[in-house]
């Protein structure tokens, strides 16, 4: 083969991986948006900053109160994956009707 045809392989195959190294990148975004951790971690924060904020303006049950945007959060993050499912099914959809 000749140089040219090698180097023009060796330029596909660093375009490969780096296509490979992105979606190992982006995979592992995806895992850690869902991850238990993250979700624990952000109700942790969440519920301390609640429950600073609480006691600063004088709530009598600042600790119990906190929970209230934990809940939300939590709840928030438990249904968005149903919610999304439909909502790219429903999307899908309508973009295949629009391109018949």
């Amino acid at each position: 083969m000749s140089d040219e045809i090698l180097n023009s392989v060796e330029l596909l195959h660093r375009d490969i991986k780096a296509i490979k190294d992105r979606n190992t990148k982006v995979e592992a975004d995806k895992a850690w948006e869902k991850s238990g951790v993250r979700i624990g971690s952000i109700c942790v924060i969440t519920y301390f900053t609640a429950a600073t904020v609480l006691f600063c303006i004088g709530s009598k049950n600042y600790f119990l109160d906190a929970f209230v945007p934990v809940v939300g959060f939590f709840l928030s993050t438990q249904s968005l994956p149903a919610i999304k499912i439909w909502w790219i099914d429903r999307y899908l959809k309508l973009r295949q009707r629009r391109e018949d």
